[in-house]
């Protein structure tokens, strides 16, 4: 029997049942034409038989990986299935490599990235704090070492030549940080992602068109700014020139938040995510950042103090805003929290929710032609830059009112739900 079996005190039968049972064959197969649909939807331009999708996963999603496979192959495509590190590789490359081994890109790297046409990225992670001994630094001088390859991929989506989707497959580590069992866990997985109908797809196009409603109501104002407004948020937002809101666009499975990224320049105020997270193997709570001319001056933390201080100083852009987003409640059947910001900033519950990231912006929210979009551009219009891209949710009751262009104010989102009609 192989060790592998024997860490996890497995033999490979209850292995095998252990796959099996976490989602039925049914799931596995409406899960992936689900993420396909995303993919699909998440690219301007359609996809051609021999186009190349890297399918990315962690062990655990190994289940959803071979259907996925199944299914790009059945599409015509053609899957480059590349599995991510373990916890324990994780651990053994941050914490043990040197520098230049943090940095060093393998040749091909860039060649590959520069012809990949899609990305389906499976998250199904061991452990969420087994890096919580590890320099942030060091994480960070990795990502930056590796941004050229997020930049990659962002002018060939300017271009429409590339598409990416991501998911999570349940996980222990997962349940257990959500305080969930796996079947709560799961649960709450299979209604966000609508699982449960007889076509998944066909519901996500439901909720696509009437997103659409609600991002034609937005972009059809002309804002100046937003104050967001809850118990211990009070956030000045500009949403600057030429931006335009999007959401359920299909890179994320599920995604039911409608965001843009503004003008760095313009952010004002406090920041409060009462929602706790989990990043680099680190979990935070309680996050306060306080804006000035557009900096986040000041981090604060229930948890985590340390960690959120150096992720902000990641490079020149992590203490800027890169993102603002709102989900309304009647669109996410998501209500717990999940542990993973993928769920979690699409968190529907009670009330709603917005999010901000601090760090690198979407390219996407441009207005104009995306591909007259460059470096130079992007730094005039306050885009920002940065190898890091943070979710912090709040849940809390709010109101976010929007002054327009004239003076005029108007709410436009309200006890978890956008005001339009």
């Amino acid at each position: 029997m192989p060790d592998w079996f024997n860490l996890r005190g497995l033999t490979p039968r209850t292995f095998m049942k252990t796959r099996i049972d976490m989602f039925t064959k049914e799931e596995l197969k409406k899960y992936a034409e689900t993420l396909w649909w995303g993919l699909s939807t998440a690219r301007t331009n359609p996809y051609q038989p021999g186009d190349f999708i890297l399918l990315r996963f962690d062990t655990d999603a190994l289940p959803l990986a071979e259907v996925m496979l199944d299914l790009l192959i059945e599409k015509g495509m053609n899957p480059v299935p590349r599995q991510n590190m373990t916890s324990q590789m994780e651990l053994s490359f941050y914490g043990k490599s040197n520098d230049a081994q943090l940095t060093s890109i393998p040749a091909g790297d860039k060649e590959f990235m520069g012809g990949l046409n899609g990305l389906i990225s499976l998250i199904s992670p061991a452990s969420l704090t087994h890096l919580q001994s590890v320099d942030p630094k060091r994480i960070g001088t990795a990502a930056v070492a590796r941004k050229f390859m997020r930049d990659i991929m962002e002018k060939r989506e300017q271009t429409g030549d590339f598409g990416w989707t991501l998911c999570i497959y349940p996980t222990k580590a997962l349940a257990e940080s959500a305080g969930l069992s796996m079947e709560e866990f799961k649960r709450q997985v299979v209604k966000a992602c609508f699982l449960d109908d007889e076509n998944p797809p066909a519901r996500w196009e439901q909720i696509f068109a009437e997103a659409e409603k609600v991002k034609a109501w937005l972009n059809a104002l002309d804002i100046e700014h937003l104050n967001i407004k809850s118990k211990q948020t009070d956030l000045i937002v500009v949403p600057g020139e030429q931006r335009r809101w999007l959401g359920v666009s299909g890179h994320n499975i599920p995604s039911f938040e409608i965001f843009l990224s503004p003008d760095w320049r313009g952010t004002e105020g406090i920041y409060y995510a009462d929602q706790p997270s989990f990043r680099s193997g680190n979990y935070v709570e309680g996050v306060r950042l306080t804006f000035e001319n557009g900096i986040a001056v000041k981090t604060e933390a229930k948890a985590g103090d340390e960690f959120v201080a150096k992720q902000l100083t990641l490079d020149t852009g992590a203490n800027r805003l890169g993102e603002f987003s709102l989900t309304d409640r009647r669109f996410s059947k998501i209500s717990a929290f999940m542990a993973n910001t993928l769920f979690d900033e699409n968190y529907g519950g009670e009330h709603g929710n917005c999010h901000v990231a601090v760090g690198a912006s979407y390219a996407d929210t441009y207005a104009g032609d995306q591909s007259t979009l460059d470096e130079t551009k992007k730094k005039e219009l306050g885009f920002n830059d940065s190898a890091l891209h943070w979710d912090l949710v709040n849940t809390e009751p709010k109101t976010v009112t929007a002054t327009l262009k004239g003076g005029k104010e108007l709410i436009i989102y309200k006890d978890g739900e956008f005001q339009y009609e």
